[in-house]
């Protein structure tokens, strides 16, 4: 599956990827900003990755289901959420040629599935569209300002997802 130095290589990116996704969620639900209405999940900046890499795709999912398993998501929560991120990065990787637009799937997926996720798994009474709105920010924030931040800074760096 994994042949030869390159995939060693994806395979240790998707896994360190993974890794970083739990790491910054667990630090944003220290701070309260990981769940809810309102939040703003550090980790999704990092849904710019597959504008280097293929293997972020793989990584930011298991990072993502878990980062949900590890903070006390609901089942629902555990099983839908990734789901979220996973549409959220294949869109990116399919945008990778133009990050001023790679940022937007992982919005878009996110503000549209986690308010369903938040009614039907925690019964957060806020409306739809609020929820739309409010999660949206938050993705904005995550995935569009500290998103594009990382991205200028990795895009500096040669062949930082190359096998050496």
């Amino acid at each position: 599956m994994f042949k030869g130095r390159q995939g060693t290589y994806n395979l240790v990116s998707g896994g360190v990827i993974a890794a970083l996704y739990v790491a910054l969620t667990v630090i944003a639900n220290a701070m309260g900003l990981a769940s809810g209405a309102i939040q703003v999940r550090l980790s999704e900046a990092l849904t710019i990755l597959p504008c280097f890499t293929g293997a972020a795709v793989p990584g930011l999912t298991i990072g993502c289901v878990v980062a949900n398993l590890i903070t006390g998501c609901a089942p629902l929560d555990v099983l839908v959420g990734p789901l979220a991120t996973l549409i959220g990065a294949l869109g990116t990787w399919l945008l990778k040629d133009k990050p001023f637009l790679a940022w937007i799937p992982p919005v878009l997926s996110n503000a549209l599935i986690v308010p369903f996720v938040l009614q039907a798994a925690y019964g957060v009474p806020d409306a739809w569209g609020f929820l739309f709105l409010t999660v949206g920010a938050g993705e904005v924030i995550a995935c569009g300002v500290l998103g594009l931040l990382l991205h200028s800074s990795l895009k500096r760096v040669p062949n930082l997802f190359q096998a050496p």
